[in-house]
């Protein structure tokens, strides 16, 4: 049985590491839609050109694009013979999108393979860490707040240099967090309703909510 993994989770509850780390862990593969959308901006066609546009506004990607571009992952994973699983980092963004993804995992026999997992954690301790955080400007790898995070200036993955991410300012992170309440919790919700959420603390060290994770998944 191939393993299936949804993370989610605020702005800065770490999803995208925890999504990594059960990647790593199972040697998983890795859906982002971020990275996904980023990829398919560079093909100069109207639709990339367009997605290029959103993401330069810090808008969302409209639900039918980032539904094909996940049925095309999903796809190509369907023909790989010795698939193990696969992460979906930090999707999906609507009830709506829930439900399509419910009707795309039956397609391919995978539905009650999956788990669904919450990493929770409060506003004020996404402002926080948001405002702290860098990302390397050459390859995108996040860099999560940790003590003597000031120090650090370069990449560890490719030397790149680091930056503070363009929507990562406090007014921006307002409204991430506004559209995170008023569209991701009704998703988060549908899943408990389903009996299918693991609730993971995230106001921990990150170690201990891998290891909460995991603990979870056992169940």
């Amino acid at each position: 049985m191939i393993k299936i993994f949804q993370i989610m989770g605020p702005p800065g509850s770490g999803k995208g590491t925890q999504a990594k780390m059960l990647q790593k862990k199972f040697n998983l593969e890795y859906i982002g839609s971020g990275d996904l959308l980023r990829s398919r901006a560079k093909i100069k066609d109207f639709t990339g050109r367009k997605i290029g546009q959103e993401i330069g506004q810090g808008k969302r990607a409209s639900t039918p694009v980032i539904f094909k571009i996940w049925m095309d992952k999903l796809e190509s994973f369907k023909k790989k013979p010795k698939l193990r699983g696969f992460v979906l980092d930090g999707s999906p963004r609507t009830v709506f999108e829930a439900k399509m993804l419910d009707l795309a995992l039956e397609w391919y026999a995978w539905k009650k393979e999956r788990k669904v997992i919450f990493v929770r954690i409060s506003p004020q301790e996404s402002i926080s860490r948001l405002t702290k955080r860098k990302i390397c400007a050459k390859c995108g790898k996040i860099f999560p707040y940790v003590k003597g995070a000031a120090k650090i200036n370069k990449c560890d993955k490719c030397g790149g240099p680091l930056m503070k991410r363009s929507d990562d300012e406090l007014h921006d992170i307002k409204e991430r967090l506004r559209w995170f309440k008023t569209d991701v919790l009704p998703t988060i919700d549908y899943y408990r309703k389903k009996k299918e959420l693991i609730k993971i603390n995230g106001e921990q060290p990150i170690e201990k909510v891998f290891q909460d994770i995991l603990n979870g998944i056992k169940k």
